[in-house]
């Protein structure tokens, strides 16, 4: 089979590249040679243990990796320079190894594989990861008015027009992508593939513990980030609401790089100290956390950008067997846990509403079927093997093209 240029702006020796991107390509090159550009932090590329760790594991299977540089300082001119690079390694790659496949994660790559396209005549997949241009304004990081989210909403329309491959997160984005006007008559070939979980690693504990309130605490576990896009307050409010039922609930923190900002808002939620543990974790620890959770919650931002977003510690989760707290608005979450009855999906902060919501979460996590149902549903819909069946069937649907 034809080999697949790959390219992400996100980092390989990053945790998000390592399950997102690498988890992906080792299997896919199983079939084929992918040929992976990412863009490295300098101060990932100084750790030599994780370089070292995540080279063999590419040394390993039938990828071949340009690892370049990310540059931040000066921020437009920065990516303006990456991107000239990149353009350049992609071009030699394409013609030196006559590439027909150029797979772009998100905008930034997707600005080289267009240029690939336009001259080179490749096919090109769009795997758009969600509105990222909206996320820059939602997440306050743009005006709306700036040149620079005129220019990538611009660059979104010559993606979604010439791509022949668009890949979503959602179902919720494709709804909205029909309605955009310049793709009325001209709806792209779009398909859906959520964010995966390796199976194999996020799986319920072996020893099957149902909280029963007689016999154990109730831990309710947060996992990730607290800041952006997500309304850490608001989960502990429900944490607290919790407390009011189940007085000896114990909230388990797993995060990176934001402990201060943590405990301030545990100690300005009045949260005591016994009530809860932060701590920091490698991949696998956090899977030994989950495993321990009882019921797993998440508050994000309920803004326009998200509905083409799907957090991916919702597979991890339901993955371990846990049921999650979360709010509606985001990507397709609300209709599958409402629909598989593996969570409580929260329409509004009001506090007699999530008071109403804790006896139907104290239930489900009660009943020993919610742990089945909870990975059935991890299986059905964010397993990583049924990701990777679906990107192959894409290079085998171009393949057949070329």
């Amino acid at each position: 089979m034809l080999g697949v240029l790959y390219i992400t702006y996100d980092g390989i020796l990053e945790p998000l590249g390592q399950s997102q991107v690498l988890s992906y390509l080792e299997k896919l090159s199983e079939n084929r040679t992918i040929y992976l550009i990412s863009f490295e932090k300098q101060k990932d590329k100084k750790d030599s243990y994780v370089y070292s760790q995540i080279s063999k594991r590419i040394n390993e299977s039938n990828i071949i990796w340009y690892p370049l540089t990310y540059h931040k300082k000066f921020t437009a001119l920065a990516t303006l320079w990456d991107v000239l690079r990149g353009i350049i390694l992609s071009f030699w790659l394409v013609m030196r190894h006559k590439l027909e496949i150029v797979h772009a994660r998100s905008y930034v790559p997707s600005i080289m594989a267009l240029m690939l396209k336009r001259i080179l005549n490749v096919y090109f997949i769009f795997d758009m990861r969600g509105f990222w241009a909206d996320e820059r304004i939602d997440g306050d990081i743009w005006k709306k008015n700036s040149r620079l989210y005129r220019i990538s909403k611009y660059f979104e329309k010559k993606f979604l027009l010439n791509a022949d491959v668009v890949v979503s997160l959602t179902k919720k984005a494709v709804e909205e992508m029909k309605k955009f006007e310049y793709l009325q008559g001209r709806v792209p070939n779009i398909k859906v593939i959520t964010t995966c979980t390796n199976l194999e690693l996020f799986k319920p504990a072996s020893n099957v513990r149902i909280y029963n309130k007689q016999k154990k605490v109730l831990t309710i576990g947060y996992v990730g980030s607290v800041g952006v896009w997500y309304l850490f307050e608001e989960a502990l409010d429900y944490f607290k609401l919790i407390q009011e039922v189940v007085p000896n609930a114990r909230l388990h923190i797993v995060n990176k790089g934001s402990h201060d900002y943590i405990y301030e808002y545990l100690d300005n939620a009045g949260i005591s100290k016994e009530s809860y543990i932060v701590e920091e974790s490698d991949h696998v620890g956090v899977v030994k956390a989950m495993q321990s959770m009882d019921a797993g919650i998440f508050i994000i931002k309920p803004l326009y950008s998200k509905i083409s977003s799907m957090p991916t510690k919702l597979g991890e989760f339901l993955a371990c067997g846990v049921p999650c707290i979360c709010n509606s608005g985001v990507g397709d979450v609300d209709e599958i846990i409402n629909n598989k009855n593996i969570g409580i999906v929260l329409n509004s902060f009001d506090r007699d509403k999530k008071r109403e919501s804790i006896d139907s979460l104290l239930k489900l996590i009660s009943n020993p079927q919610t742990k089945r149902r909870c990975r059935e549903v991890a299986s059905q819909y964010f397993s990583l093997e049924g990701g990777i069946n679906a990107y192959n069937d894409i290079y085998h649907s171009l393949d057949i093209k070329s």
